[in-house]
Parts: C-alpha cells; structure tokens; sequence
C-alpha cells in the first residue's frame, strides 16, 4: 500500500447550507489522501500504478468548481467518489474541506469536514 497527499489546494466554489453562499460563492482549502491497494508502483515505478497528482488535483478541481453542494461533507464524498471511480487501484480517498468565511457570530479561522471513501 501507498500513501500519498496534496495538501492546502485552493478552489473558488459555491457550497453552503445558504443560497447566498451558492450564488455569491468564496474560497475552499482541501487536502486529499490517497491510499493505494498495493504497493506495485515501488516495483514498476510506472504513474499508472501509482498516484497521478496532477490528475487529482483536475478532478478535486472540477468537482469544487462546478458543482454545487449544502454541506461540505457531500463536496468531500463526491471528490472521493469519483476518484475511486477513475483509479480502481485506489483502496481510499480521504478528502478534509475547509472553509473559512462562515456564517457563525463568533470567531475562528474555519470550518472544516473530513470524509473517508473506500473502495468496495
């Protein structure tokens, strides 16, 4: 098994519980940790049977950036589903969303959601 991370990406998107929040939208920091079903690519040394970051990265893109979600725990479900879709050597996704501009009357940096997928 293979670990690997991509931490603190930065995407505009337009998720929250009020429609203001999915009209006007505002900034989400997401971390995604893959873990693989095997460790192959420590032999091959081939991307196919390893983690393509870059290509983690397009889809946690196009998901935070066009589609719309009330909660942040069903942005960070989708993001791993869709990478378990497209990777089936990917035993788990793990996906933490932050967001931080809140509609809370108190102080804090954020608010964040972390949701794990696996494979079945």
């Amino acid at each position: 098994m293979v670990r690997a991370s991509i931490k603190n990406m930065m995407f505009y998107g337009f998720h929250g519980i009020y429609e203001y929040e999915r009209e006007q939208g505002q900034k989400f920091y997401i971390d995604v940790e893959v873990e693989t079903k095997d460790d192959k690519v420590v032999e091959t040394d081939k991307i196919e049977d390893g983690v393509d970051m870059a290509a983690i990265y397009d889809v946690v893109k196009d998901v935070t950036e066009n589609k719309r979600f009330t909660m942040l725990a069903a942005l960070g479900g989708h993001i791993g589903d869709r990478l378990l879709k497209k990777y089936p050597h990917f035993a788990a996704v793990t996906t933490t969303i932050r967001k931080p501009n809140v509609p809370i009357s108190g102080s804090l940096d954020y608010v964040e959601a972390t949701v794990t997928r696996r494979a079945e």
